[in-house]
């Protein structure tokens, strides 16, 4: 049963993006209503942190949200995951993820940032939030098993696929809350990501902020989300079709034989 309720959402959306893509950013929450505006970095907290050594990250002494739905995209290593998993840690969730109501850890290892990370919060954090990690999923599930005790499908997120449990997740936030989410397309096909897509804009539309970590070329797509590039230069705004994601992706698509040549002749070498 579970598995055919979420097919169904997953081809409505697939289905039905193409006809309210030009329009998804319409009716999103003003920007005075943000839940976390932006953020400043006390970088005199940190001392001889490996933090300091991201240059990416090293640039930012202040930033501000320009959106409700903000993506973080750039190299593997350039700070995506360590500047979400701090921002997470300062607004009260596990570093492993959950909601706020989570509290456990399996290893010790959050990055020392959120100790100079000062945020601009606007107003409370809405009981329905949720920090989503791609590489913490397993051990959150097992948590949410234990938390949830049968009350909904929150239970039997280990019965499902890893991308069926992860859609689940958020398919059964319905309230406007704050959530951030890490690289959440490893666990998704193209479609589910697409149905995730749909999903974020009827919550942002009810007052929801997302801050995604992300390489999908699909969630970057998003009309109206703030597009965040992470690189060596620092971190700047950057338009859709200039992000790593999308230009390498329609390059692949595009000229798919002539880049595989390419890549096979410089391995031959």
């Amino acid at each position: 049963m579970r598995k055919a309720c979420v097919h169904e959402k997953v081809v409505y959306a697939s289905v039905a993006i193409y006809f309210v893509l030009p329009e998804l950013a319409i009716g999103w929450v003003p920007m005075d209503d943000l839940i976390i505006s932006g953020f400043r970095v006390d970088w005199r907290r940190l001392g001889a942190s490996y933090v300091n050594r991201i240059p990416a990250l090293r640039s930012l002494d202040e930033l501000e949200f320009g959106s409700p739905v903000v993506f973080l995209t750039g190299e593997n290593g350039s700070g995506k995951s360590t500047l979400l998993e701090a921002i997470a840690v300062v607004c009260g969730f596990s570093a492993e993820g959950g909601s706020r109501n989570y509290r456990f850890s399996t290893y010790d290892d959050c990055s020392d940032l959120a100790d100079a990370l000062v945020l601009y919060r606007k107003r409370a954090i809405p009981p329905s939030s949720f920090f989503l990690r791609a590489e913490s999923f397993f051990t959150m599930a097992t948590q949410a098993r234990d938390y949830d005790r049968g009350r909904s499908a929150m239970s039997a997120l280990h019965e499902m696929s890893h991308g069926e449990g992860f859609l689940e997740i958020m398919l059964s936030r319905n309230a406007p809350g704050l959530y951030l989410m890490d690289e959440p397309e490893s666990a998704l096909s193209a479609g589910r990501q697409l149905a995730l897509l749909a999903h974020m804009h009827r919550l942002a539309e009810q007052g929801a902020q997302f801050i995604v970590a992300t390489h999908s070329p699909i969630l970057l797509g998003l009309p109206g989300a703030q597009i965040l590039q992470f690189d060596d230069d620092g971190v700047r705004p950057c338009d859709y079709e200039d992000t790593d994601a999308h230009r390498i992706t329609a390059s692949f698509i595009n000229h798919r034989g002539v880049l595989l040549r390419h890549l096979f002749a410089d391995e031959g070498r």
